[in-house]
């Protein structure tokens, strides 16, 4: 199939008029194709699939669960949304429930399913967490940086693990990163570290940040800890919940502005009430009660959000972030974090042809995957 007459988001992050072929589900002569037969795009804006790396569910369903019927679930409604691959977050849960939904992730990936988001890899949030930050996390089933129990659970998965978590200043962290960087890319998350402690587990081998300023101290001018930290070392990215609730929009702005564009990661870290009515659900094994938008605990503690990838995406350039960076933040560098750039996250020349048709203003027309309209 030949398209002509758009504006693609190209590897440039930015519009650049042209075309495009697709064949055997890949894209082919980008911006170069031969206008014949065409179809005629009438300017439409052309963005590569969107790639969440940390969301735990939608539509009632949560990964945690090990459903397969539950995943086939979420992954139908991500692709409705443009999110065309996903890395699927797990929480805090014994070492055997973990290994369940781990499996059934296995079994997803293996049944390569037409029609649905494509999962290309795990984030394994948990359980090496402190109990001081550990947000809506569950604090029974906390634990200690432990590689032959990650190990163990990466290799029963066939490898499907693309970020594990990790809080910087528990015991053996730093061996524990030094070993998880050869398997899959290694992040801060729920951490009371300081920026000593941090920039230890920088120097390590970390390269992400969870949910950044959330479950980790703040920025404070003679306590500097992770934030400032990561920012030193290009190597980190930084994930962030864009939704205007989990941080505030200025914090947005900062974010972007300390990192940049070429590190910054947007993701929902979206729950089953994502897609649902007010009322409550379930996270972890605790109770989350969903009113007005905001996910939180029994407590008061804010959970996950409940919106997508793809609203995240439209919120952060509504906060002010431009258009261009907004987009890399959700095609590009998440493809790159979980180590799947050779394959999604742009329009290039042989990478899978999963791409959105939009207006100006980024609003979705239509979804394709692998060259296939919904």
């Amino acid at each position: 199939m030949k398209y002509k007459n758009a504006m693609i988001y190209t590897e440039k992050f930015r519009f650049e008029k042209g075309g495009f072929e697709v064949q055997n589900g890949k894209f082919v002569n980008v911006l170069t194709a031969d206008e014949a037969d065409a179809i005629d795009l009438e300017g439409a804006f052309v963005i590569p699939g969107l790639i969440d790396v940390h969301t735990h569910g939608n539509s009632g369903e949560d990964f945690s669960d090990g459903s397969y019927e539950g995943l086939v679930k979420m992954a139908a409604y991500y692709a409705k949304q443009g999110v065309t691959s996903f890395a699927p977050a797990s929480m805090t849960l014994p070492y055997e429930v973990l290994g369940k939904a781990f499996a059934t992730a296995r079994t997803f990936v293996d049944a390569e399913l037409p029609g649905v988001s494509v999962l290309r890899g795990i984030q394994m949030e948990g359980p090496f967490f402190s109990e001081k930050k550990k947000g809506a996390q569950n604090g029974a089933y906390l634990r200690n940086p432990d590689f032959q129990a990650f190990r163990k659970l990466y290799e029963d998965c066939g490898g499907l693990i693309a970020i594990v978590d990790v809080a910087p200043e528990l015991p053996g962290s730093v061996e524990f990163i030094e070993q998880a960087k050869e398997l899959c890319t290694v992040s801060i998350a729920h951490t009371d570290a300081d920026y000593n402690e941090a920039a230890a587990g920088v120097k390590a081998g970390v390269t992400h940040l969870t949910h950044t300023f959330n479950a980790m101290s703040p920025i404070h001018h003679r306590k500097p800890g992770v934030i400032a930290a990561a920012s030193e070392d290009e190597r980190v990215s930084a994930e962030i919940i864009s939704d205007g609730l989990h941080v505030h929009p200025a914090g947005v702005r900062l974010i972007f502005r300390l990192f940049g564009a070429e590190r910054m990661v947007l993701v929902s870290d979206s729950l089953r009430c994502c897609g649902m009515p007010n009322g409550e659900y379930e996270l972890g094994g605790q109770p989350v009660f969903l009113e007005n938008g905001l996910a939180r605990l029994t407590d008061g503690t804010i959970a996950g959000s409940a919106i997508d990838l793809y609203e995240c995406m439209l919120r952060a350039v509504s906060f002010g972030i431009p258009r261009e960076d907004a987009i890399r933040a959700a095609t590009y560098n998440p493809a790159r974090q979980i180590g799947a750039l050779d394959q999604v996250g742009s329009i290039a020349d042989g990478k899978v042809a999963d791409f959105i048709l939009c207006d100006e203003d980024l609003n979705r027309t239509a979804v394709y995957l692998a060259g296939q309209k919904l």
